[in-house]
């Protein structure tokens, strides 16, 4: 997957039980997947408000975490993986399959069947290419793969839940 110049750059600073772990940045792949890379994009920067209120993932905690597999985070709106909420309403269609779960590091859509993406995403820790055609590929880490490493690393208990609390402290775009 090459890189574009012009597609936006964003980032996460993150803690594991209060601790600054550093820092990941993300380039999401607007030219392949405008709608999903947006509707992220706008979740990192809070440019998209309900009521008035920036909604997005400062704060939002990473809740599911898979040795190998994958860390899933953004449940901004339940915190526990149920929540579901879009800059485009309530869920949105999968945009497209055209990229695939070829390796480590690229930002996948989470979602509850065919066309039920919202704001979970998950960061493949491995090849997970059974994932295909399931789960769109909208973006990968471009910095912060040991960040990443961490979280996958953090012990976890009943639903795969972290058992230290692992934080997006602070998000945005470059």
């Amino acid at each position: 997957m090459a890189s574009n110049p012009d597609n936006p750059v964003v980032f996460f600073d993150v803690s594991i039980g209060g601790q600054n772990v550093g820092r990941m940045k993300f380039e999401l792949f607007a030219d392949v997947v405008p709608k999903t890379a947006e509707n992220f994009r706008q979740f990192c920067t809070g440019e998209y408000k309900k009521d008035g209120a920036p909604q997005g993932y400062k704060n939002a905690t990473f809740h599911r975490v898979v040795k190998d597999f994958m860390i899933q985070g953004g449940d901004f709106v339940k915190g526990d993986g149920t929540g579901l909420m879009s800059i485009y309403g309530g869920k949105f269609d999968d945009e497209n399959f055209e990229l695939k779960h070829s390796g480590p590091g690229l930002l996948s859509m989470a979602n509850s069947g065919v066309n039920s993406n919202g704001c979970q995403f998950f960061v493949t820790c491995a090849k997970t290419d059974f994932l295909d055609g399931k789960h769109v590929v909208f973006g990968k880490v471009i910095e912060g793969m040991l960040v990443m490493r961490k979280i996958e690393a953090i012990p976890t208990g009943t639903n795969n839940r972290p058992k230290m609390q692992c934080v997006i402290t602070q998000c945005g775009e470059m």
